[in-house]
C-alpha cells in the first residue's frame, strides 16, 4: 500500500478520500486554492498544499500545479476523485511520466470511455445493445438530415467529449437540427476543446440505471450491483438508490453481466460505471462509461458492506482486485440524497453565502459525507453540493422513512439550500411507489416549491419575527420577504443566525 496519497480534489469527495486513507494508516495530502484555503479538507489533512486562485481553470485543473504539489509532498500517487482532473487521459499520462500512480483507469481507457463515439463503438463490439445513433463525417447538413430521418424525432444532439448535460441539444423535428448542432458544437468546443458531436435517439421517459464496476486493469472485472439514478435535474443526478426498485430480474442481470464484459474488454482499472437508459417501451441500451468514482458510490457501499476508496487504492497499488465476484454479497436497500446550495423554485439556481450553523443527522443505518462545517464559505465558483445524506433499510420502505427522518432532523443555516425539495421528494407517493423516470420532476412539479415543514414551525414563527423587526430597521419597514428571499427564515442570512450578520 502507498505511505502518500495526494488528493487533487475538494469538497466532500476530498474529506471522503482522506478518511479512507487514514483507515489504511496511508497519508493524505491535500490541495487548495485560495478560495478554500480554511476548507474543511485541508483541516482534515495531514499537510495541504496551495495550487491558484478560485476559478478552477487556475487551480484545481493546472495539472502542472497538481503535479508540483505532489512532488512537494513526497506522495506516490494521485486520487483525482471526481470532476475536475478524474477522467483526463492526459493527465493520467503525465502522472505517469512523473511517476506517479494515478488512482484510476489508463489513459487508454480513458480516451476510450471519454469520447463517446468511441465507446459507443466499443459497446457494440462487446454484444451490448446500444442506443440508436449517428455520427455522419463532416458538417455538411445533407448526412446529417439522412442519419436524424434514419432514426426518427425526437433526437439528442450530444458532444463526443461531453458530460453533465453540456453540448447537448433536444431537438423536435427537422426545423431545429442545423441550430442544435450548430449551438452544441459551439459550446463543446468552449467546455471540451472538442466540436465533434453526434446524434441519438430521444426517447419520451426513460429509466437511468447504472452498474458499479472494479477492474484490475488486465481484463479482470467484477461488478458491485447497479443504482437507479432517474431523477435529475438539467441532466444532472437528484437522488440514488440501490438496488434499483422494480426492475425485471432478467434486465438487472443482463445490465451487471454487460457492464462486466465491456469493463473486461475495456482493460478497466478501478472503480466506474456502466450506464444504461431503459425506455418505458421495454428494454435497455448502453448509454455511458464514467470512469471514475461516482458521487453516488455510497449507496453501493451500504448494501454491500465495502469501502470502494479502499478499493481503488488497493488495486492502483497492488494491480489485482482483493475480492471476486463470488465474495460481493447485496444486503437491503440504500438511498441517496444531494444537499446542494441552490433554489428548487428559481430552476436550481446556485445559492451562495457562508454556513452559519450545522447539524448533521444521525442514527442506524443513516451516514452523511458533508464538504462544509460551521464557518464554511460557499462561493460561486465550485459545484453546489454541500453533502450527501445515505440513509440503509432492510426494504425501500425502511430506507425511505429513515432518509426522511434524517432530512427532518439535518439543519444548515445561512443560505438557501434544496433541503426541503428533497424531503418532499423523499415523501411523495409516485417516489415511494417507484414510478421513476428522468421525466419526474416534469411530471410532479409540485415537489419544487414544497410547503414548509410542519415540524419547523415554531422556528419559522421566531425567525419569520425577526427578520421583519430586524427588515424594518435596514429597509424602512420594507419586509424581508419583499427581497425574493428563500421560504426558510433561517436560510436568510441575518444577525439572528449563529456567527452573526452574513
Amino acid at each position: 500500500m502507498f505511505r502518500k496519497v495526494l488528493i487533487a480534489n475538494r469538497g466532500e469527495i476530498a474529506v471522503r478520500i482522506l478518511r479512507a486513507c487514514r483507515a489504511l494508516g496511508v497519508r493524505g495530502a491535500a490541495v487548495y486554492s485560495e478560495a478554500d484555503r480554511d476548507a474543511l479538507h485541508v483541516r482534515m489533512a495531514d499537510e495541504a498544499h496551495p495550487v491558484g486562485p478560485a476559478a478552477p481553470g487556475e487551480s484545481y485543473l493546472r495539472a502542472e500545479r497538481i503535479l508540483a504539489a505532489a512532488r512537494i509532498s513526497g506522495a506516490e500517487a494521485i486520487h483525482p476523485g471526481y470532476g475536475f482532473l478524474s477522467e483526463q487521459a492526459a493527465f493520467a499520462e503525465a502522472c505517469e511520466r512523473a511517476g506517479l500512480v494515478f488512482v484510476g483507469p489508463s489513459p487508454e481507457t480513458l480516451r476510450a470511455a471519454g469520447d463517446k463515439i468511441a465507446s459507443r463503438r466499443a459497446a457494440e463490439e462487446a454484444g451490448l445493445p446500444v442506443l440508436p445513433g449517428a455520427a455522419p463525417d463532416g458538417a455538411r447538413m445533407g448526412p446529417w438530415r439522412e442519419a436524424a430521418e434514419r432514426l426518427g424525432y425526437p433526437l439528442l444532439v450530444k458532444a463526443a467529449a461531453g458530460g453533465g448535460g453540456r453540448g447537448m441539444r433536444r431537438v423536435e423535428g427537422p426545423e431545429g437540427l442545423e441550430a442544435a448542432l450548430s449551438a452544441a458544437r459551439a459550446e463543446a468546443r468552449l467546455a471540451f476543446a472538442d466540436e465533434r458531436v453526434f446524434l441519438e435517439k430521444r426517447f419520451p421517459s426513460v429509466r437511468h440505471v447504472e452498474v458499479q464496476i472494479l477492474g484490475d486493469g488486465r481484463g479482470g472485472a467484477l461488478h458491485l450491483g447497479e443504482r437507479e439514478c432517474s431523477v435529475q435535474r438539467r441532466h444532472q443526478k437528484v437522488v440514488e438508490e440501490s438496488p434499483a426498485p422494480g426492475l425485471d430480474p432478467r434486465a438487472r442481470e443482463g445490465m451487471r453481466e454487460e457492464a462486466v464484459r465491456l469493463a473486461s474488454r475495456l482493460g478497466y482499472r478501478g472503480a466506474g460505471t456502466v450506464e444504461f437508459l431503459l425506455p418505458e417501451e421495454g428494454g435497455h441500451f448502453f448509454l455511458e462509461v464514467n470512469a471514475r468514482l461516482q458521487v453516488e458510490h455510497p449507496v453501493t457501499e451500504m448494501v454491500t458492506g465495502l469501502d470502494l476508496v479502499a478499493l481503488q487504492l488497493q488495486v492502483a497499488a497492488e494491480g489485482e482486485l482483493p475480492l471476486a465476484q463470488g465474495d460481493v454479497r447485496f444486503s437491503g436497500h440504500a438511498v441517496e440524497a444531494r444537499l446542494c446550495a441552490e433554489d428548487p423554485s428559481r430552476d436550481f439556481s446556485p445559492q451562495t453565502g457562508v454556513v452559519r450553523a450545522l447539524h448533521l443527522p444521525g442514527g442506524p443505518g443513516v451516514r452523511v459525507d458533508a464538504g462544509v462545517a460551521p464557518g464554511s464559505v460557499v462561493g460561486p465558483h465550485y459545484d453546489s453540493l454541500l453533502a450527501k445524506v445515505v440513509a440503509w433499510g432492510a426494504d425501500r420502505e425502511a430506507a425511505l422513512a429513515r432518509l426522511s427522518a434524517a432530512l427532518a432532523e439535518l439543519r444548515l443555516a445561512g443560505l438557501c439550500t434544496n433541503q426541503a425539495f428533497l424531503a418532499a421528494l423523499a415523501a411523495h407517493p409516485a417516489f415511494r411507489e417507484g414510478a421513476l423516470s428522468t421525466e419526474f420532476l416534469a411530471r410532479h412539479p409540485e415537489v419544487l416549491d414544497p410547503p414548509f415543514p410542519e415540524n419547523r414551525l415554531e422556528e419559522a414563527r421566531l425567525a419569520a419575527a425577526l427578520g421583519r423587526y430586524l427588515a424594518a430597521g435596514e429597509l424602512g419597514g420594507r419586509a424581508a420577504g419583499d427581497r425574493g428571499e428563500p421560504k426558510d427564515p433561517w436560510a436568510r442570512p441575518g444577525p439572528w443566525l449563529p456567527g452573526g450578520a452574513a
